[in-house]
């Protein structure tokens, strides 16, 4: 007689054990409701159910615990991916506001280009670093002979007037601002028409527009434009009606032999980005006639 190996008997359990559950399922599916077995699952749901809950407030304090680590360490994830999104959203806005700076200020410029001959010439260039001091007040450009920048060449800004080229290399060039100490620029008060010299205010972010003739009933708010003079072969290196600023305050001292008075500038001399050379004058009328608040 041949003795069972144990897989033999673990597969010969197995099949005893599916079979008295398929004798089971099918005598409880079979039966009432108050059947025997149906009374059997009841009592033992009712001795295993205090156990259940005792078991389940054991480890409620452990479940709950685990579940407050996963929330910690996602509110991390996402507080850490706010936190990018908040610095990038922080970079572009401030893209924008540059962006937006940018195009005031060159919009600005244009309607002053507005003022020039129709046929003058121009070149656009970024200002690059600012050197302002008692005495001197000046900047770098991006631009130089390269682009057709000379010496002299007038230089204008979003507002108006802002200087003068002094030097030049082939890729940029520095500018003299008219509050520069050796700046002078010949000018003219409108609508009156009277001619004078506006010179810088050492020491001041204003203007002063000297040798008007006396008595020239200038007012505040009158506007101060380039003249332009030209008298043989003696020409001003600025184009006429370039807005240069707004008259402040006026000096009426009746000794004096020249009235003086105070021009507050339309540019904002200290925070330029964008300036154009004036390359060459033209000849002909400019396109519009200076118009200031």
């Amino acid at each position: 007689m041949f003795s069972r190996s144990p897989v033999q008997r673990r597969r010969a359990v197995l099949v005893v054990l599916l079979a008295i559950s398929l004798v089971l399922l099918t005598i409880y599916f079979s039966e009432p409701v108050s059947g025997g077995l149906h009374a059997i699952q009841r009592g033992a749901g009712e001795v295993l159910s205090p156990l259940e809950e005792g078991a389940s407030r054991v480890f409620k304090p452990f479940s709950d615990f685990a579940g407050w680590i996963g929330d910690v360490v996602d509110a991390k994830k996402e507080n850490k991916q706010l936190k990018s999104e908040v610095k990038n959203l922080h970079g572009q806005l401030a893209e924008l506001a540059t962006a937006k700076s940018e195009a005031d200020q060159l919009s600005a410029l244009l309607q002053v280009s507005k003022t020039l001959p129709q046929d003058a010439k121009t070149v656009t260039a970024r200002v690059i670093a600012h050197s302002p001091t008692v005495w001197y007040s000046t900047l770098q450009i991006d631009k130089g002979r390269n682009d057709g920048v000379r010496t002299n060449d007038p230089v204008i800004t979003a507002g108006g007037l802002a200087g003068t080229v002094v030097s030049t290399t082939g890729g940029n060039a520095r500018v003299a601002l008219i509050t520069d100490s050796t700046s002078a620029v010949s000018a003219e008060v409108m609508p009156q028409g009277v001619k004078g010299v506006v010179k810088p205010e050492i020491g001041g972010r204003d203007l002063i527009l000297d040798y008007l003739p006396k008595n020239s009933r200038l007012k505040r708010g009158d506007i101060v434009v380039t003249s332009g003079f030209k008298s043989g072969d003696l020409e001003s290196i600025f184009p006429r009606n370039i807005p240069i600023g707004k008259v402040g305050s006026v000096n009426d001292d009746q000794l004096a032999t020249y009235q003086r008075v105070r021009v507050h500038p339309y540019a904002n001399l200290r925070d330029m980005d964008f300036v154009q050379v004036v390359t060459d004058n033209g000849s002909s009328q400019p396109v519009s006639a200076v118009t200031r608040p």
